[in-house]
């Protein structure tokens, strides 16, 4: 069974099946990298809550960054919010984001413990 969460038009923000929450692209608000990475990272934590899983869950992030030069400052709020012993497979590329003033989006998928 597909079980979507927030749905909209366009997407939903959480979709579950066989055991697994997958959560739509999410951005932050902030002046520079560091500030939307840990503004995002709490939306994470937040849809990861709602879908019942948890960070130490997540099995998969890819991050975009609008600009490679911001990889040090966004690892560096990442790598202080992700639990000792529970990093998962990342993935880490540039793109153009859908607004300028983004610097960073990231998508996760994770595991629903009990599933």
């Amino acid at each position: 069974m597909i079980e979507r969460i927030d749905t909209g038009p366009r997407m939903s923000k959480i979709v579950k099946h066989n055991g697994v929450a997958y959560l739509c692209g999410q951005v932050g608000d902030g002046a520079d990298v560091a500030e939307q990475t840990r503004d995002c990272l709490s939306r994470v934590e937040a849809l990861l809550e709602k879908a019942g899983s948890s960070p130490q869950q997540i099995l998969q992030a890819i991050v975009w960054l609008a600009d490679m030069k911001d990889f040090a400052e966004m690892n560096a709020v990442w790598d202080a919010w992700v639990p000792e012993g529970h990093a998962p497979a990342r993935a880490c590329g540039e793109a153009k984001l859908a607004r300028d003033v983004l610097k960073v989006e990231i998508i996760v998928t994770a595991a629903l413990p009990g599933a």
